[in-house]
């Protein structure tokens, strides 16, 4: 071996490699899925003197009734027929016949015990070529031994016969190269290749689909730049055979350049199935879904017959994009071919397409007619129960799965069925299953650990989560979108902002590296993608964090992904957020695609600022493209909230009312309790405060009224209605003991009416049940940072400068003819004192803060996490006619852009 160790020594050239001929089609399939599960290997047979008895073959003549080339021939022909046992049995009966095997017969014969992974009878065959000398003086036999331990043996086998092949031709390199390949060994198959040139050996097809490979699998830097001279060395020397081509695209599109597939695709014209294949499955597995579907049309459109391989990529893109009737198509299509039906990897895709399209009933019928369930189809049926809430359904399964069926799960299964256990109530012991993992071998694997981490997140222990992660010492994008969600789900938005500026710099840090030959996979890729910004997007308009709102879109555009439709939403949500309607219809108009719930995001951003009729008229049109275009944009019950709302904060009663009556016939949406609870609103904030009752009363009995009544006590503390407002707090306080705001409400309202020992009781009520008020917050984004402002807050470096801001622009507001609205005060105090608490309201810092550190004419932004109080809205406006700033006040509620000391409001609010 010294020999072998010094030939393939480390070298700078790293490449990979081609499989064999009969192997090529699985490797052109890399981007398939790769479903384990226990499947058996073949039975070991020995060459022993009872030769093998093939089946359903006619009657053999007796062996000494042959010649020696008779029975070659005969070898051979069950070899290339694929009937591999019948080839060794042949082999037996010729040796008993005394029959000497030849060049010609050993390459067969190990063929047959290569295909079916005879590893035993293999060695034996080898014997007899040693013992006959073949094994060195025949190339070709040689080269079929190096081929049968690449696949049979292990890497030492493969270089000692290697090596003591005196005159290596192509085959034998390229038999090399391959076995390298196979066992993962990229950069010696390509050290495998520079050296085959070196010999002045010419490398053939079958050389550069092996090289290929090999560069697919190294670093994106590395697997381009030496990809494109593997490329460029094809077009050299004229190579234009198809799966030439074929392994030119499937590097390219795994290396992430999918236009460069598609470049060559284009450019030959001998495609075969796995050309289509490679694209449509590279394109699906890119999330580039509608690519995909259009490769799948043109292929079937050109006459080519889709099998497995095409079935099982194509389905993805109809699962992602919810395509539910071409998905049924494609379904029919597998149906009426036997072959198709009862592969596993299409029925897994089946499943998949069923459950992601919310069919889980359908998915679960497919699952049940496949007779061969791998490990793969169980997972696809176990995640689908998961994804769609059947948690109970999806843990039966699991136990199933172990226990009757006798697979072992794998990593794949466990990140399934751990959300399940989660979100099941029964489920008692959900932290057990953490130690469950650990004793099965799995804690190690990154996606259980992403799994654990979100299943902490989800109860609640957001810093167990975040030491999961930060102890990982590999993590993917998913670990970071993971962490991130975890955030922004547990209200904590600056930490989910500044772990996205972490993960943004380690990103950096990484293309920085370009390390040559470093596998990415190992340290999985940490740049942000579409649900890292769908996820993010949403914590800067909470925080009214605009300029990192912008600068997210920035990236989406650079990246590519701003056209993606979850994060255009997201865009959309989040300008609307941070008081820019105007960007947000722009983001809105700029979409390719709209789904329902982009048609969703603008309607409420129009109906938060105020805009009735504006809202009213996109409904408008999104019925009618959803009629005209078939869009998939038809209204849903979300629609008709957001409706609601737009009309009860423009004060169109008479609208909402129309709407709230014919939306079961016009659009068959059967009204819910969130319903109810808007129009509730609706009247309520008009000052209907009868109908309002009226219409809580006549919900249909099985129906949850605490949303109802809670829009009632809310619109009672607007109007100071004592009388319904009791009404409406003793239903809510029977339904919901320990919510506090039902609590402050009612004691508004009797401070509102001066019962100040009414509200005294009910606050004394609060203390003894232990709830506590949710205090006022409120936030403006300065610079880098989101500041954040607590009612009569003094902990902020800035405090001091900010309360005696406000009691100078307090002097100036009253010259102006401001009065203190003292009765927004709900303590029993005096006047004096109640001037100053109001001074130190969280919304007043927040612009104070804004108006001392920002330049003149500069828009302030903030966002408060409870309704606008009356003696704030008033001031506010007097704020921006004195300093001559637009201030845009986003409360729990709705929008009031404040300009020349006027709300867009209206003061309806």
């Amino acid at each position: 071996m010294s020999s072998s160790t010094q030939f393939f020594s480390p070298l700078s050239l790293p490449l990979p490699l081609p499989l064999p001929s009969h192997t090529l089609f699985s490797s052109l399939q890399t981007h398939q899925p790769t479903y384990h599960t226990h499947t058996p290997q073949p039975t070991t047979t020995i060459i022993t003197s009872t030769p093998l008895t093939p089946t359903k073959n006619p009657p053999k003549p007796r062996p000494e009734s042959r010649s020696t080339a008779s029975w070659v021939e005969l070898l051979r022909s069950h070899t290339r027929s694929n009937r591999f046992r019948e080839a060794i049995s042949t082999y037996v009966d010729m040796t008993q016949a005394g029959a000497e095997p030849d060049n010609f017969a050993l390459p067969a014969v190990l063929k047959a015990t290569t295909c079916i992974h005879n590893f035993n009878c293999g060695k034996q065959i080898h014997a007899a070529a040693v013992k006959l000398g073949y094994s060195s003086s025949s190339v070709t036999v040689a080269n079929t031994l190096v081929n049968f331990y690449g696949n049979c043996g292990d890497i030492g086998d493969v270089f000692k016969v290697f090596e003591r092949i005196p005159l290596k031709d192509q085959v034998s390199w390229n038999s090399m190269i391959a076995a390298l390949c196979r066992f993962e060994d990229w950069e010696l198959a390509l050290e495998g290749f520079r050296l085959m040139q070196s010999e002045r050996v010419e490398p053939s097809s079958f050389t550069l689909v092996s090289v290929a490979q090999a560069c697919s699998n190294l670093s994106k830097h590395s697997g381009l730049r030496l990809g494109k001279q593997v490329h460029g060395y094809s077009l050299r020397v004229d190579d234009r055979k198809t799966f030439t081509n074929n392994a030119l695209m499937a590097m390219y599109a795994k290396l992430g350049r999918l236009d460069d597939s598609k470049a060559i695709f284009e450019l030959f014209a001998d495609r075969d199935m796995v050309s289509w294949n490679t694209m449509i499955s590279s394109f699906s597995q890119s999330d580039r879904f509608y690519e995909a579907l259009a490769f799948f049309r043109d292929m079937v459109r050109e006459g080519s017959r889709p099998d497995g391989v095409t079935i099982s990529s194509v389905l993805p893109a109809c699962s992602h994009l919810e395509l539910l009737d071409m998905g049924k198509e494609i379904h029919a299509y597998a149906l009426r071919n036997d072959e198709l039906i009862g592969n596993s990897f299409v029925g897994s895709s089946l499943v998949d397409m069923y459950c992601n399209c919310k069919v889980v009933e359908s998915g679960r019928r497919v699952f049940d007619t496949i007779s061969e369930r791998r490990l793969g189809l169980w997972n696809a049926m176990i995640a689908g129960y998961a994804q769609n809430s059947f948690n109970e359904n999806a843990i039966l399964l699991f136990m199933v799965m172990v226990e009757v069926s006798g697979f072992f799960p794998n990593t794949t299964t466990m990140s399934s069925v751990l959300p399940a256990c989660v979100d099941h109530e029964a489920f008692s012991d959900k932290e057990g299953i953490h130690g469950y993992v650990v004793k099965l071998g799995f804690w190690t694997d990154r996606y259980v650990q992403n799994a654990v981490m979100d299943m902490y997140s989800r109860l609640g222990k957001i810093e167990v989560s975040r030491h999961i992660f930060d102890s990982m010492e590999i993590r993917d994008i998913v670990s970071w979108n993971t962490m991130i969600t975890a955030y922004v789900l547990c209200g904590c938005h600056e930490n989910a902002l500044m772990l996205i500026k972490e993960m943004q710099k380690v990103e950096e840090k990484e293309e920085e590296k370009n390390e040559d030959y470093a596998d990415e996979r190992t340290t999985g890729p940490s740049k942000p993608n579409a649900i890292t910004l769908m996820t993010v997007l949403p914590g800067c308009a909470a925080l009214a964090a605009l300029a990192k709102g912008k600068e997210i879109h920035a990236y989406a555009i650079r990246n590519a992904l701003a056209s993606d439709v979850a994060v255009g939403s997201a865009l959309v949500d989040m300008y609307a957020k941070s008081g820019c309607l105007n960007l947000s219809r722009a983001v809105f108009d700029g979409m390719p695609i709209r789904n329902v719930i982009t048609w969703n995001v603008i309607i409420m951003a129009y109906g938060m600022h105020g805009k009735g009729e504006e809202t009213l008229e996109i409904f408008r049109t999104m019925v009618a493209e959803e009629r005209q275009r078939g869009e998939k944009a038809k209204p849903n019950e979300v629609t008709f909230i957001a409706i609601f709302a737009a009309c009860s904060h423009s004060g169109m009663v008479n609208e909402g009312l129309n709407l709230f009556y014919r939306m079961k016939n016009d659009h068959g949406i059967e009204p819910t309790v969130d319903h109810y609870a808007c129009v509730v609103d609706l009247l309520g904030r008009a000052g209907k405060m009868k109908e309002a009752y009226e219409l809580v009363n006549a919900m249909p009995p099985e129906c949850d009224k605490t949303g109802a009544w809670s829009s009632l006590l809310g619109a009672c503390r607007i109007h100071k209605d004592v009388e319904i407002g009791e009404i409406a707090a003793k239903n809510l306080l029977q339904l919901e003991p320990n919510v506090a705001s039902h609590y402050v409400l009612l004691s508004n309202i009797y401070s509102s009416a001066r019962l100040w020992d009414k509200a005294s009781e009910v606050r004394k009520t609060m203390k003894e049940m232990g709830v506590r008020k949710e205090p006022g917050c409120s936030w403006i984004e300065f610079g880098e940072e989101v500041h954040k402002f607590i009612a009569g807050d003094v902990s902020h470096p800035q405090s001091k400068e900010l309360h005696g801001f406000l009691e100078i622009l307090s002097e100036r507001m009253k010259k102006e003819g401001y009065v203190p609205d003292t009765s927004c005060v709900l303590q029993n105090v005096d006047e004096e004192e109640k001037e100053i608490l109001l001074c130190g309201h969280s919304e007043k810092l927040a612009i104070a803060f804004g108006i001392l550190n920002t330049p003149l004419g500069t828009t302030i932004r903030v966002a408060k996490n409870l309704r606008v109080c009356n003696d704030c809205h008033v001031a506010t406006k007097y704020i921006s006619k004195i300093v001559g700033r637009e201030i845009i006040v986003r409360d729990v509620r709705r929008f009031h852009h404040f300009r020349d000391g006027s709300c867009s409001c209206g003061d309806y609010w």
